[in-house]
């Protein structure tokens, strides 16, 4: 009897935490990511309910990797929303692909939530925000910084501290020595190097990162003007697309310089706010640099969640929002209107390297 009301209360114990993770479906495996979620098949805080890809040899070879049941592998979107009912669907595809999981997920009521950036141009941002807002989902954008305790520090050190005081100048470097150098996988590269499917090349898969982070310390201020400069130094390796790009956004009390590369010796997000008493230097994920004072010496400081509170997991974010426990401020890293806002940012960049002049917004 003992044995029996023990595996009882196994079986319960096992039936909430099934009830309360957050039923999730994924659109697209081709992206490099798409493991973060996949290899969390049997998490008690993500249940994944299905997959989607079109490539059939792919989400096959997928399904293999991950232990995923054949039936829970859809080859068309709309049956699997349909089949499955997800609370809310990951998308891990092109970047372009982004918008039509929107297109199938808003009038269904499914959130959505996109791999950075959250579109491959302006005009697909701005469609997928009027859906978003017509059908009342929550579209938020994962970028590999949001979860950064440095970066949640940094804001917190210069909103509530002014430990800097006022800021005038942010450099922010990102990227690292190729896709095709570090290992992305065919299925990856085939999209993240093609100008249409991503959008562009390093400016868009890295210059992103910078716009997202100015435009979280700006509150969403839309910038006077964006200077940009790209090179191809790698043109035998990504003849479609370029491969560097130096972005200069201009707001009228500061300025935010962005350096996103396929070209670094070695893989980098970092970030360097300079203000008008001092810097903050995120170096990483947990080393913060600080000084504010002439006489005396940076000081470097370990930064964790324990010292200030962040997400270190974007998924337990989505359930948290999806579940109304969070409230993405409209800046905030994830938020719908900073993204549709680093579309603007980015689209300008384009513009200014196509023309070689200053595009003002």
């Amino acid at each position: 009897m003992k044995q029996l009301h023990l595996f009882l209360l196994l079986i319960l114990t096992q039936a909430c935490a099934s009830a309360q993770a957050l039923r999730v479906a994924v659109a697209g495996v081709s992206h490099g990511h798409s493991g973060w979620i996949l290899g969390r098949a049997h998490d008690n805080h993500i249940q994944l309910a299905g997959i989607y890809e079109k490539d059939t040899a792919l989400a096959g070879r997928v399904a293999r990797q991950y232990h995923i049941p054949q039936q829970q592998v859809y080859h068309d979107l709309g049956q699997m929303l349909d089949a499955v009912k997800p609370q809310a669907v990951l998308a891990f595809g092109s970047v372009h692909s982004h918008r039509e999981v929107v297109e199938a997920c808003a009038p269904r009521g499914i959130h959505v939530m996109v791999e950075k950036p959250l579109a491959a141009n302006l005009r697909d941002a701005l469609v997928m925000d009027s859906l978003a807002r017509r059908y009342g989902i929550h579209l938020l954008t994962n970028y590999e910084t949001s979860w950064y305790p440095t970066v949640a520090k940094t804001f917190q050190l210069l909103e509530d501290s002014s430990f800097a005081g006022r800021v005038r100048k942010v450099v922010i470097h990102d990227g690292h020595q190729g896709p095709q150098e570090i290992g992305c996988s065919p299925a990856f590269l085939s999209w993240l190097t093609d100008p249409v499917l991503n959008g562009g090349g390093a400016l868009m898969d890295f210059g992103c990162y910078g716009a997202n982070l100015m435009t979280r310390l700006m509150k969403n201020r839309v910038p006077v003007a964006v200077t940009a400069v790209t090179r191809q130094y790698k043109p035998d390796r990504y003849p479609k697309v370029e491969d560097d790009a130096t972005i200069i956004v201009d707001y009228p009390d500061a300025q935010c310089i962005i350096q996103a590369s396929w070209n670094w010796p070695f893989s980098r997000k970092d970030m360097e706010v300079y203000g008008e008493k001092g810097y903050i230097m995120a170096a990483d994920k947990n080393t913060l640099l600080l000084r504010n004072r002439e006489s005396a010496p940076a000081v470097t400081r370990h930064i964790t969640a324990t010292d200030i509170p962040v997400y270190e997991d974007p998924f337990l974010y989505l359930a948290a929002v999806v579940k109304g426990k969070e409230t993405p401020p409209p800046y905030g890293l994830y938020a719908l209107p900073n993204n549709v806002l680093v579309l603007r940012i980015l689209e300008a960049a384009k513009e200014s390297a196509r023309t070689g002049k200053k595009v003002f917004l």
